[in-house]
């Protein structure tokens, strides 16, 4: 099976050059408007990706609580028919057995 670039293990916290606050040129006194437009701009997507991450972990525990409730279904229904059967078996036809104690 191939994994996607996404769920390679690590990869979501490698470092790019903006994190690290590594630049190839010198820092400009200009540029402070530039990096803040770019860091909120990052903290926007950062904050957009939170808030998808919560409606999918919803979404799917909503569909394993479904799940749960479906398996139970089937589980309560077979508990109940070996209870009907374990009666039955359990409760001898009229006779009771007679028993003798063995010595070797």
């Amino acid at each position: 099976m191939v994994r996607s670039a996404t769920e390679l293990s690590g990869l979501r916290e490698i470092r790019t050059m903006h994190s690290s606050k590594k630049r190839s040129i010198p820092r400009v006194k200009s540029s402070a408007y530039l990096d803040l437009y770019m860091l909120r701009k990052e903290k926007d997507r950062l904050e957009k990706e939170v808030c998808n991450l919560d409606k999918r972990r919803k979404s799917i525990q909503k569909r394993l609580d479904e799940i749960n409730a479906e398996m139970d279904k089937p589980q309560k229904a077979e508990a109940k028919r070996q209870e009907g059967n374990h009666e039955s078996v359990e409760k001898p036809s009229g006779k009771d057995w007679k028993t003798m104690a063995l010595n070797y």
